[in-house]
């Protein structure tokens, strides 16, 4: 049996999602080539050893010595609500891989299967981060210079000014695991940047987190509009689920619009055609910007487990920059980033009076 103890461990439900395994396994070849360099980490591997033994033997970068393989049987279906699957998913491929983190000391865990199933089960066997009432599902969006951090992207329709400022404590450690080097920048998304506009509940968090700025953990640059997201003035921006997600849906539905009809435009006549010769390097460059996969993961935040969800209909590209997201979150301690954090929302209400 390999011995994992001293690499970061990451868990991976092999089961999940559109045209798995053959794509989470490819996935984690495609991981493992591109950090060929490094030898700091190791894969728990769950799913049916009958179908994923005969297609792991094919894979070219993945070593023996770098991963375990849990067999499971039973996979958790996408048409399953949350309250079946807690029924019929325990031995499950999703399961086990979340059950790894107290079973086998796994870092983190991973899986593309049913969003709902994932995140119920995640909370079930990991339970809530002490004083977290709520949790988060945050995603990395293109940036100007980089890429930012927006949450809640979803898990709760409500929040109030406590979830706010929870969630943006949990971010400033989440953005400073996956980079260090970078400065976080903490902000409120609002309908406009003076501080007298918004709901009571923004402007009260808007308040603490000027009293927070000062512990340490992140820079407060106040209140962003949507049109600021992904620009510099922040790198990690705060709302509730319902507004977070109406965000996603619009930037995914307006990226889609605008890559659908540059295609339609440059394709339409020789002339247009031919300038795709002249600007074949700044469309490709604008086409990787503009590639979901690279974003591909959602976090979600609160548990005592980090537990990263990927998109189920992405390819196996897409799930590799999933595994690379685990890798990061893992490397750099986030769920001690987060105590640690948290520990500073401590007796806020009687410092918010003074």
């Amino acid at each position: 049996m390999n011995n994992p103890d001293k690499k970061l461990k990451i868990s991976i439900d092999l089961m999940g999602g559109d045209n798995s395994p053959e794509k989470t396994l490819e996935g984690i070849d495609f991981f493992v080539k591109r950090y060929q360099k490094e030898s700091d980490y190791f894969f728990y591997l769950f799913g049916d050893s009958n179908i994923v033994i005969p297609k792991i033997k094919k894979l070219k970068y993945l070593k023996k010595s770098n991963y375990e393989l849990m067999d499971t049987k039973i996979v958790v279906s996408n048409e399953l609500s949350p309250i079946s699957a807690l029924k019929k998913g325990k031995g499950s491929s999703m399961w086990e891989s979340i059950q790894s983190q107290t079973s086998l000391n796994a870092d983190i865990t991973l899986s593309a299967g049913n969003t709902g199933v994932f995140l119920v089960m995640s909370k079930m066997i990991l339970k809530m981060l002490e004083g977290i009432d709520k949790p988060a599902l945050a995603g990395l969006w293109p940036s100007d210079n980089g890429m930012n951090l927006v949450l809640d992207l979803g898990a709760n329709v409500e929040c109030g000014e406590k979830n706010l400022v929870d969630f943006s404590e949990m971010g400033s450690a989440l953005y400073r695991s996956l980079f260090p080097d970078h400065e976080v920048k903490v902000s409120l998304l609002n309908i406009g940047s003076e501080e007298l506009k918004g709901t009571e509940t923004l402007k009260n968090a808007h308040s603490k987190l000027k009293i927070l700025e000062k512990m340490g953990d992140f820079k407060f640059v106040g209140y962003i509009e949507g049109n600021q997201i992904t620009s510099d003035v922040s790198n990690v921006v705060v709302t509730d689920g319902f507004t977070g997600n109406v965000a996603l849906k619009t930037a995914e539905g307006v990226a889609n619009f605008l890559t659908k009809n540059l295609k339609k435009h440059l394709s339409e006549n020789i002339f247009s055609k031919l300038s795709i010769v002249f600007s074949y390097f700044s469309l490709k460059k604008f086409k990787n910007k503009l590639d979901p996969r690279k974003y591909n993961g959602a976090i979600f935040l609160g548990l005592n487990g980090p537990v990263v969800k990927s998109h189920g209909g992405t390819d196996s590209l897409g799930f590799s920059y999933s595994i690379e997201l685990c890798y990061k979150i893992a490397k750099g301690k986030l769920i001690e980033k987060i105590k640690n954090n948290l520990s500073h929302t401590k007796n806020l209400n009687e410092k918010a009076k003074y």
